[in-house]
């Protein structure tokens, strides 16, 4: 009963590893992290599921592999037993099995196309696609930028235009709505999706100015007009905002800290030195308005000012800088990152401090300043081989080398101080081999923000891979040294791997 009809052939993909014997299979699962299986009652029931995964192959060469048992023929029987797996007691006679790290981890359970498949393959751990979503049948998804310039030509009604990223929290926070809007606007309006995450989508990023995720375009007629920016919106706040489409209204702007009601004494490049030399014990805050940690601070440094102020033998004054207005100043006092805090005494800069957050610690410590224990040095001060990148080297630096794992951090972030000495101890690893790269970079520093938006950081801290410069991964493992170790030897198994089978061949 599980014989091919005499004469029947069928033609297999070289890409798909034909595979009967246990042992061979088992090998295969050593050999390889991230094997995709089909089980199939017979050849006949495997053909149509072979002539798709035959073009997933193609799509995940030398990133996942695909392998065939047929559980028909009498040797494959034997395997299919000891693998405890039945095709026979499935509808269509075939069942998908993910295999990873030489382990069974899942079954594969979504969509049976060739997109949603190569998606899983090149991300098992990663969430299904936006279009797997049945609520989101209505939603018009494009993925490419020549399927995008079909829809603005052809489409009269007016389009509504979601540019995503997989990973992004407010996208997948807005999906619902939009996709409720987009079935109760049907035949009126088209919303649309697309994933612009990847470097290939470099042009259209800079056509629609997407500058961060998600970005909602509206057009009319083929034309962009607006953008719209209500992330946290309803399906009504959606519809009700298509009746009458307008340009987001400027925000506002925030009241400069200088012009609100305070004792802190606010200092300008014009009059600092003299207040410095007035005041005999004055503690210098510089800030920059955008900043959440001055934000946070600010009112226990108000409180804080307000008790010095009515203290009559008072130890000190508290004054603040803008260090994005007063630019001199920060120059002089080397400003890389905010609140900074310095001790001013007699005129004279004495100390850098740690920042003072509480309106107690500031008071007593003005009470009795002392110098602070010396700071540890930044990660890129330290003899290590990682390599530190900024905006301007960063794209020219990853095009030398084969692999490259980038870290984007923040020298505040607790995650990445958890994760920074494992990083380095991988990096060490590694250092002999010439092809491969760990480097990082410091998103706080300000002349590296415009770089970590545009490689999609929106979260302390990213790890992405790119290969000779070009991203071609979010890292999803673990955080520790084996993680990023095993990581980066499997490439490595991979690049061997082919190097053997070309001399195989020659």
């Amino acid at each position: 009963a599980f014989l091919p009809p005499f004469g029947y052939s069928l033609k297999v993909s070289p890409l798909i590893e034909k595979i009967s014997d246990h042992k061979d299979f088992k090998k295969l699962l050593r050999t390889r992290n991230n094997v995709l299986a089909l089980y199939s009652k017979s050849a006949a029931a495997a053909e149509s599921s072979l002539r798709l995964l035959s073009s997933v192959a193609q799509e995940v060469k030398g990133r996942g592999t695909i392998s065939w048992i047929d559980c028909g023929d009498t040797e494959s029987r034997k395997l299919c037993k000891k693998m405890k797996v039945d095709p026979n007691s499935k509808e269509k006679g075939v069942e998908l099995l993910h295999y990873k790290d030489g382990a069974f981890h899942t079954e594969y359970n979504r969509a049976v196309t060739l997109k949603s498949m190569v998606a899983f393959l090149k991300d098992p751990e990663g969430a299904p696609l936006w279009e797997e979503d049945p609520e989101a049948k209505d939603i018009v998804h494009i993925d490419s930028e020549k399927e995008l310039r079909r829809l603005l030509k052809k489409e009269d009604k007016p389009v509504l235009m979601m540019f995503y990223a997989p990973w992004c929290g407010v996208c997948k926070r807005m999906m619902p709505s939009y996709q409720q809007a987009a079935t109760e606007l049907k035949g009126k309006y088209v919303l649309a999706g697309m994933n612009v995450y990847s470097a290939e989508f470099e042009r259209i990023k800079e056509e629609y100015n997407v500058r961060g995720y998600p970005t909602i375009c509206y057009f009319e007629k083929g034309k962009f007009l607006f953008h719209f920016e209500n992330y946290g919106a309803t399906a009504a706040d959606i519809a009700e905002w298509l009746k009458n489409p307008q340009a987001p209204q400027p925000q506002a702007p925030e009241t400069p800290w200088a012009d609100e009601e305070n004792v802190v004494y606010h200092l300008t490049d014009e009059d600092f030195d003299k207040f410095i030399k007035d005041h005999s014990s004055v503690l210098v805050m510089f800030h920059a308005p955008w900043c959440g940690h001055c934000k946070k601070m600010k009112p226990e440094y108000e409180k804080a000012a307000e008790f010095l102020h009515a203290t009559s033998d008072s130890p000190g004054v508290l004054a603040a800088v803008d260090a994005t207005v007063n630019k001199a100043l920060a120059e002089r006092y080397h400003i890389s990152g905010f609140p900074t805090l310095k001790y001013f005494k007699d005129g004279e800069e004495k100390y850098t401090l740690p920042h003072l957050r509480t309106k107690k610690k500031i008071i007593d410590w003005l009470q009795n300043p002392e110098a602070p224990p010396p700071p540890e040095p930044a990660w890129e001060e330290k003899q290590t081989s990682v390599i530190h990148l900024a905006g301007e080297d960063f794209r020219e630096s990853l095009k030398k080398k084969k692999h490259t794992l980038v870290m984007f951090y923040a020298p505040w972030c607790p995650h990445c101080k958890n994760a920074i000495p494992h990083f380095t101890t991988a990096a060490e690893v590694f250092k002999e081999d010439r092809k491969i790269a760990y480097a990082a970079v410091d998103c706080a520093k300000e002349q590296n923000h415009d770089l970590c938006k545009q490689e999609g950081v929106d979260g302390y801290p990213t790890f992405n891979y790119y290969n000779y410069g070009k991203f071609v991964e979010k890292y999803t493992g673990e955080r520790g040294e084996s993680g990023f170790t095993t990581f980066m030897r499997t490439l490595r198994e991979r690049d061997h791997e082919r190097v053997g089978k070309k001399k195989d061949e020659l």
